[in-house]
């Protein structure tokens, strides 16, 4: 099985704005939609197909200047299309992610936040090396890698 981080284009955003998740696990994430059309307001956001062995299998988004802050690096969003959960693909899309992210210069800090009943979610970036740190305004916990 091969995974790769691959740029959203005019001939994959629709395959990802289609994939979804299951109804237990919707409501943790936003769209796919909704992720992509946001990365083409906010400038410092990046929007990745997840590929495995050649073909879309999820989606991806970070932004490379969180908060306006230099060096701090923030994951929002991480899915695996439902039909392919359950094979390795997020670990080692994580994997990449965080890999690209550690390859820039300036990277200090990276986060992640998802809803505190998310238990899945919590040991699957706890397993990554993400600390717990707070719970943010909105009611999510963050959790960071420390560079």
């Amino acid at each position: 099985m091969q995974v790769t981080l691959e740029p959203v284009t005019a001939e994959n955003f629709e395959t990802l704005m289609e994939m979804e998740l299951p109804p237990e696990q919707a409501h943790f994430l936003a769209s796919n939609a909704y992720s992509i059309a946001q990365s083409h307001y906010y400038t410092d956001w990046r929007p990745r197909a997840i590929y495995c062995d050649g073909a879309p299998a999820g989606f991806a988004l970070y932004d490379v200047k969180s908060n306006d802050e230099l060096g701090h690096y923030a994951i929002y969003r991480l899915m695996v299309d439902y039909p392919h959960q359950g094979q390795g693909i997020g670990r080692r899309a994580m994997e990449l992610l965080l890999s690209q992210i550690r390859a820039y210069p300036d990277a200090r800090r990276i986060t992640i936040c998802y809803k505190p009943s998310n238990t899945t979610a919590a040991r699957f970036y706890a397993s990554l090396g993400f600390v717990e740190t707070n719970i943010d305004e909105a009611g999510e916990m963050i959790a960071e890698i420390l560079l």
